[in-house]
């Protein structure tokens, strides 16, 4: 059956105009999810019962929907953490040289772009034992599963996790399952700008995880919080100072609704490169790439790769005052939700973008598509890493395109 470009629909669970107009302007039409439909941008929990088992549904050639099926893998932040730590051990169990450590123990010299990490309750002990070594520093719990800055908090006492482990309804007992949490060295040196902390949110699309194909959206931006940050233990509560959340810091007194705490990433970019310089500038962007190939790298073997899908990811990372990258998380549903002007027209942009990376050609789904843009249809996307192209480059064949033409390397990441 050959689909009109002209009968093209979609459906959608979340509401949101920058979606909406993107869909009418390619002049698809609107259906039900119990309709047939071409396209879904869908909400996880759509995604997760479309994929059960139960539900016995069964995707044509030409549906796509923007989740992977098992995109928790690296959305969640206990799997996260688990995933890269066992991409670590297979790299050194195969000696590669990118698993290399340097000279304080445990430490990686590549892949060292996650703080240091436990999941509790299971790793209590292993948490208490790092505690130990260094009693002064600042440690961040979170629940897994909560998003927007829900349930997070500080500590730097031993004592003041006993007592929270106390006091939420069931003790550090691993037979009994209850809400797990990961808790992470505190970045205690970050990077300031005008004396406040902020981080990075940057969108990265991913098509296929096996062979890896992934672009990252030139537009990012800077969130920042409203007061100016302070480290002193009185100040450990305030999360004003030390989250920049947009749902929370939007309550505090300072924000601006002007430009809703944000600054482009160009703009950071231009910033660092006039105070601190143009090469270790560019170090850090080359930094921030590497940690997000990695991060899939990580999660690639275990993702259901399923050709009807793709995602795009919000990846919050920060850097700190040596310009390292750290990540700190990364959303399978970054918001669409407009705070400002600029931020509709990023993300109006964004959503443009993505469908024309995803599409073929001919803007019409479908799944028998290779999967490789021209340079003409990446708009501000820049090609990462597509690991098919990586190897025709490194086996040429006849029928390999020639692509001198792409505006960016194809990164190996070697």
């Amino acid at each position: 059956v050959v689909l009109d470009k002209m009968r093209i629909t979609y459906c959608t669970d979340l509401d949101k105009s920058v979606l909406i107009s993107n869909f009418e302007k390619r002049g698809w039409s609107q259906v039900g999810p119990d309709d047939d439909w071409n396209f879904y941008w869908a909400g996880t929990h759509t995604c997760r019962s479309l994929f059960s088992v139960d539900s016995g549904y069964r995707m044509t050639d030409n549906q796509f929907i923007n989740h992977f099926p098992n995109h928790y893998e690296l959305s969640r932040k206990d799997l996260l953490v688990k995933n890269i730590k066992r991409y670590r051990k297979e790299l050194e169990r195969e000696k590669d040289p990118l698993a290399e450590r340097g000279e304080m123990p445990n430490r990686y010299l590549h892949l060292d772009f996650i703080p240091v990490t436990f999941v509790l309750p299971a790793d209590y002990n292993m948490f208490v034992e790092e505690y130990r070594k260094s009693p002064q520093s600042t440690w961040i719990m979170k629940p897994c599963g909560k998003s927007q800055g829900a349930g997070i908090f500080l500590i730097n006492k031993l004592s003041k996790l006993k007592r929270w482990s106390r006091e939420s309804k069931t003790p550090f007992n691993p037979t009994l399952v209850k809400e797990s949490y990961v808790i992470s060295r505190y970045i205690d040196n970050p990077l300031l700008i005008g004396g406040k902390k902020f981080d990075l949110r940057l969108y990265v699309l991913v098509t296929s995880f096996r062979p890896l194909k992934c672009y990252l959206f030139r537009l990012g931006f800077c969130r920042f919080c409203t007061v100016k940050y302070d480290t002193s233990i009185q100040e450990l509560d305030n999360m004003y100072i030390h989250l920049t959340n947009v749902s929370i810091q939007k309550h505090g007194g300072e924000y601006n609704c002007m430009h809703g705490g944000k600054l482009s990433v160009q703009n950071l970019r231009l910033y660092l490169e006039s105070t601190r310089g143009k090469e270790v500038t560019e170090r850090l962007f080359t930094a921030i790439s590497w940690l997000i190939v990695h991060s899939l790298k990580a999660v690639s073997p275990v993702m259901a790769n399923d050709r009807h899908c793709f995602e795009c990811y919000g990846y919050d990372i920060i850097i700190d005052n040596k310009l390292k990258p750290w990540l700190v998380e990364v959303n399978a549903s970054p918001s669409l939700t407009s705070t400002t002007v600029n931020d509709r027209i990023l993300k109006y942009k964004l959503i443009d973008n993505i469908l024309s990376v995803v599409l073929p050609p001919d803007g019409i789904p479908d799944v028998r598509w290779n999967k490789i843009p021209s340079p003409e249809a990446l708009g501000n996307f820049d090609l990462l890493l597509d690991e098919e192209l990586a190897s025709q480059e490194e086996h040429p064949t006849n029928q390999s395109r020639n692509r001198s033409d792409t505006r960016t390397p194809l990164y190996r990441w070697k």
